[in-house]
């Protein structure tokens, strides 16, 4: 019998997908995965002989994506800038638009001597509060979740990476009532039920619909952040925001009929489509 190298086992992988109309190119990444590699350590590889036992294990990855799970889950963690998370159907998979929003936040405030005191709302994975606690340690972050099942993964990213996030558990801004925060950041749930019909197999049997959906056309939170989140300010504070692509004109139109005190700025992604929100505050005129 011919040695089973990782190049041929690749092959059949590509083979597989292609013959069920998926992405060959989840073969690679799988695999990659599976062993923890980046793609030139698999190049380097392709030769070597692959034990059975991860075979076996990358079959059963293939099959499962090409039943519509998503890679993530079933290799258990997601890359989020430049780190490792562990991810399940409890918590949402980041995406690259999500870092976008982490590095408009540090770049932002480039002093890593500078004490802030910062919080996630919705945090699922903790990949946001965990990555702003680790790039700037001398931040105080707290990171809060309805679920608890999510929160207990953010945990078990915290602990691994040794992040010193303070999670609490409870619906929005209720966990921290009475604290107050230089910066809030959240990636909301912002999804109208209505989309559902043009979404991905794969995200709406495996990702948590409470993390994705949302009420009024997907802007409640944007709301509930706009009425709500002035009391959990520091007297000059920013909200960082991250919302769908056609949501912009809504949510700025949201903001500015709450509140005078607030200047905004919009970010687009790397798709150039408008996808970040920087709400300023300054109540040092006009103390709340």
């Amino acid at each position: 019998m011919a040695q089973r190298t990782y190049l041929k086992a690749l092959n059949w992988a590509f083979l597989f997908l292609e013959e069920r109309d998926k992405e060959r190119e989840a073969a690679r990444f799988l695999l990659s995965g599976l062993q923890h590699w980046s793609n030139t350590q698999l190049v380097l590889n392709y030769q070597s002989a692959m034990p059975e036992v991860l075979w076996q294990q990358y079959q059963a990855a293939i099959q499962a994506f090409a039943q519509d799970q998503p890679a993530q889950y079933i290799l258990g963690y997601a890359d989020f800038y430049g780190r490792e998370f562990k991810v399940t159907p409890a918590t949402l998979i980041p995406r690259p638009e999500t870092e976008e929003l982490v590095e408009w936040v540090l770049t932002t405030h480039p002093d890593v001597n500078q004490t802030l005191k910062v919080l996630d709302v919705g945090t699922g994975s903790g990949a946001i509060a965990n990555t702003l606690a680790l790039e700037r340690p001398n931040w105080q972050v707290t990171a809060v979740d309805i679920s608890t099942d999510a929160l207990n993964v953010a945990q078990e990213n915290a602990q691994q990476l040794q992040s010193g996030v303070h999670f609490e558990q409870g619906d929005f801004l209720a966990p921290v009532n009475g604290q107050q925060f230089d910066i809030i950041v959240s990636n909301p749930p912002y999804i109208a039920d209505s989309e559902r019909a043009v979404m991905d197999a794969s995200v709406l049997e495996y990702e948590p619909d409470i993390a994705l959906f949302a009420a009024q056309d997907g802007l409640d939170f944007y709301e509930r952040f706009a009425k709500e989140v002035l009391p959990y300010f520091e007297p000059t504070a920013e909200l960082f925001l991250e919302f769908g692509y056609q949501q912009k004109p809504n949510i700025e139109k949201l903001f500015t009929s709450y509140s005078s005190d607030i200047s905004l700025e919009f970010k687009k992604d790397l798709a150039n489509w408008p996808r970040m929100m920087r709400g300023s505050y300054n109540f040092t005129n006009n103390l709340i």
